[in-house]
């Protein structure tokens, strides 16, 4: 009868997080057809549900992503921060650290953001690495590093070509 209750108890858990989940992508999905203080105020409305210690790190990463797709970098900066800090964990982890590099760019700390980002390209690699590389390469532009910009994208773009990728690769590595 425990391992019953117990198997009963996961599958709560399981359905009110896909639950919330699903939520939460109904919301996103209405960015830029409300305006920005209604999308940021369902976002903390929606994250305030979270009710684990460990939701806390989703909670301040959501609200993080909502500050930042409307503009607001600068309150977006301590929250990705935050919720890093807090043990942000897998795929959101990954977006909390290139997003927060980006907004770090966009925020004028362009060797922060670029040091981030190096640190994400050398010890991870998923889904996410081209986007790593295409943000990494907007902060090497910002530091007017342009070789190594190009680079960076012509590599990236090398991988999706349905021709000439292995000479775009070289002429990128030659950069």
């Amino acid at each position: 009868m425990l391992h019953f209750q117990y198997f009963i108890s996961l599958f709560k858990i399981y359905w009110m997080n896909k639950n919330w989940e699903n939520q939460l992508q109904s919301i996103w999905l209405k960015l830029g057809t409300i305006n920005s203080e209604e999308f940021i105020e369902q976002i903390k409305d929606h994250v305030e549900l979270l009710t684990e210690k460990d939701s806390q790190a989703i909670a301040d990463f959501e609200r993080a992503c909502a500050f930042d797709s409307t503009g607001h970098e600068k309150e977006a900066e301590p929250l990705y921060r935050s919720a890093l800090e807090k043990g942000l964990t897998g795929l959101r982890r990954r977006r909390a650290r290139i997003q927060l590099a980006s907004t770090l760019r966009n925020n004028g700390k362009i060797e922060e953001s670029i040091h981030i980002l190096r640190e994400e390209k050398a010890h991870y690699s998923d889904e996410l690495d081209d986007a790593v590389d295409s943000f990494l390469a907007l902060s090497l532009s910002s530091a007017e590093e342009y070789k190594e910009a190009l680079s960076l994208i012509l590599k990236a773009l090398s991988k999706h070509l349905p021709r000439y990728n292995n000479s775009l690769s070289r002429y990128a590595e030659n950069l």
